[in-house]
């Protein structure tokens, strides 16, 4: 079974924190959060979330200086990032934005809006965690209920070749080297070598039965899901 969408939130008021926990907990998401920016930065480096809610004032540092710490992180630039804050001028949302944030929400907010910006925003940045089916030709990947059919008949796939497959779904046509693969689909803290992706992907073609010609090898480069003849 597919790992749930991650999200971290980073915020001191434990009633937002709360609220907030409990609405995307709701939705099936796993949740994580933290009071200060040094704090997010370790949990960040830890387990990389599939999405960031950042408040903007912080008891050691402004959320709108940690967002450019990330946004000039190689490896942390592209977390998509939600900032909450009670600072409602044109002025404070052009800096947010100019800064790197993708959205931004003003306190107080429903948590159904946040979730629907969130839900938004991950299908927009982030389509391999997003809720939404994916597919090319025969094969239709279902996110709510972590399956893969192929040729309308369900298979059997192995939890690694589950994210492998949604990953490279929702980035048809492009190529991605193994140290790409490792790093955006299982994350710096996983325990995997690059000759590993080999294995899952061969993996990953025996599930697909028919349809194994869609992952095509880029010699001396990577993989890609491709519909394309080659």
């Amino acid at each position: 079974m597919a790992e749930p969408t991650r999200v971290l939130i980073v915020e001191d008021e434990p009633a937002i924190v709360e609220l907030v926990s409990y609405s995307l907990r709701e939705a099936g998401w796993e949740v994580a959060s933290v009071g200060d920016t040094a704090s997010a930065w370790t949990a960040i480096g830890q387990r990389r979330p599939d999405l960031l809610l950042l408040d903007w004032m912080l008891p050691d540092q402004s959320g709108l200086r940690f967002l450019g710490r990330i946004r000039a992180d190689r490896d942390f630039k592209d977390i998509p990032v939600i900032m909450l804050t009670a600072k409602s001028m044109e002025e404070d949302k052009i800096a947010g934005l100019e800064t790197g944030a993708d959205d931004y929400v003003t306190k107080p907010f429903s948590p159904r809006e946040l979730l629907a910006r969130a839900r938004a925003l991950l299908r927009r940045k982030s389509p391999h965690v997003a809720d939404a089916p994916l597919s090319a030709g025969p094969v239709v990947l279902e996110p709510g209920s972590c399956t893969v059919t192929v040729e309308g008949k369900p298979i059997e796939i192995g939890n690694a070749e589950y994210k492998l497959l949604k990953f490279l779904l929702a980035h048809r046509e492009r190529v991605f080297s193994r140290g790409q693969l490792l790093d955006k689909v299982w994350g710096d803290h996983a325990v995997i070598e690059e000759r590993t992706v080999d294995v899952h992907v061969g993996r990953l073609r025996k599930a697909l039965g028919p349809a194994d010609g869609l992952i095509k090898t880029i010699r001396s480069v990577g993989y890609m899901l491709s519909e394309k003849q080659t």
